[in-house]
């Protein structure tokens, strides 16, 4: 009885670790117009549902395809509990499509990646949001390929390579958490590593903060390398943060958050943007405020 327990128990652990869940969700889709038209339909759905619409993303050099960013107060909450690199989880990005297609972020995903350990105490929240956004936006097939649970909590995309936490995340530290987020937040407006601002997110009580950057480079930039790798379809992954913890200014490493936000990507994919991990460790150094180095590892 007892050996008969401990192997229901080990099949049960196996096939919870081993369950596969992709990065989004298909949407109800939206009457086909212009990207923007489609985007504020969507932006009217998240507000009807009861989220907050703190920005939207059309990138340069990838006509038709956009990013709607909402945030949720209760998550934020739940988020700042969790604190330290979870900042990243602090939005919800819906893809959308000239032709009406809608995808979102799927909070399974994500908050298992960004809440690792603390995952399990957070679980009911984390269903509760993607009940709220089914409610709001649809509920259809999961895309973008998949993941299991257990590989989210302590992800990498593969031996040797970066996780959430990885110390190359560090870009700059400043005197207080005050003149991180001004720092960061003067050169988004200034276009510092030709770079713009999408949304910004601050928890001064938690001494938080998160920015989406627009990555508008014509060679390098977001349009140009998310097309490369084929991953249109996904926009949803974009776009990029720099992040803000007590004094510390961040960005996660592109061989984590890239392959984390295109998981159906291979290798051969990757290798068509070996450089860009590079690229985003000095944009988003402008952005922190570091002058640019040489010498600071690629893709490989």
């Amino acid at each position: 009885m007892i050996m008969r327990w401990i192997s229901t128990w080990v099949l049960l652990v196996l096939s919870t670790s081993a369950w596969a869940i992709s990065p989004y969700i298909q949407g109800n889709a939206v009457p086909a117009r212009s990207v923007q038209a489609v985007a504020t339909a969507v932006e009217a759905k998240l507000k009807s549902g009861g989220f907050k619409v703190v920005g939207t993303y059309f990138p340069k050099n990838l006509a038709g395809y956009g990013v709607v960013v909402a945030t949720d107060d209760t998550m934020l909450d739940e988020v700042g509990a969790v604190g330290g690199n979870a900042i990243l989880g602090a939005t919800i990005r819906v893809g959308v499509k000239a032709d009406g297609s809608v995808a979102y972020t799927n909070p399974d995903y994500w908050y298992r990646a960004y809440f690792r350990g603390a995952f399990a105490k957070k679980e009911d929240a984390v269903k509760a949001l993607q009940a709220r956004l089914q409610d709001a936006l649809g509920a259809g097939k999961g895309l973008g390929g998949d993941e299991s649970a257990g590989s989210l909590s302590n992800y990498r995309y593969m031996i040797g390579m970066e996780r959430l936490d990885s110390y190359k995340n560090k870009l700059a530290q400043y005197g207080s958490f005050a003149d991180a987020v001004k720092t960061v937040r003067e050169n988004l407006a200034k276009g510092a590593g030709n770079t713009s601002k999408v949304y910004e997110i601050v928890m001064p009580g938690r001494r938080l903060a998160v920015f989406g950057v627009a990555m508008n480079d014509p060679e390098n930039g977001d349009g140009a390398w998310i097309k490369k790798i084929g991953m249109q379809d996904s926009v949803a992954g974009l776009p990029y943060e720099i992040y803000v913890v007590d004094k510390e200014v961040e960005s996660p490493h592109g061989r984590f958050r890239i392959a984390l936000a295109f998981p159906d990507v291979g290798m051969g994919q990757f290798m068509r943007i070996s450089s860009l991990p590079n690229t985003i460790i000095e944009t988003m150094g402008a952005v922190a405020g570091v002058q640019k180095k040489s010498g600071s590892e690629a893709w490989q």
